[in-house]
């Protein structure tokens, strides 16, 4: 199951740099995660310092 970012994202990038696939990218207001290229394997949320990335 993929990951999601949620609204309080506070676009600071940890997450783009902790995945391994390069699954995330800049969104609008939020970084977004592409769900077809997530492995699920939990490094971004281990690295976001808000803590809203959650699995789908």
């Amino acid at each position: 199951m993929a990951f999601q970012i949620n609204d309080g994202c506070v676009m600071c990038g940890a997450c783009a740099g902790a995945c391994p696939v390069g699954a995330i990218s800049e969104g609008d207001g939020k970084y977004e995660i592409d769900a077809s290229a997530c492995i699920s394997c939990g490094a971004c949320a281990g690295t976001c310092p808000t803590g809203v990335i959650s699995e789908e």
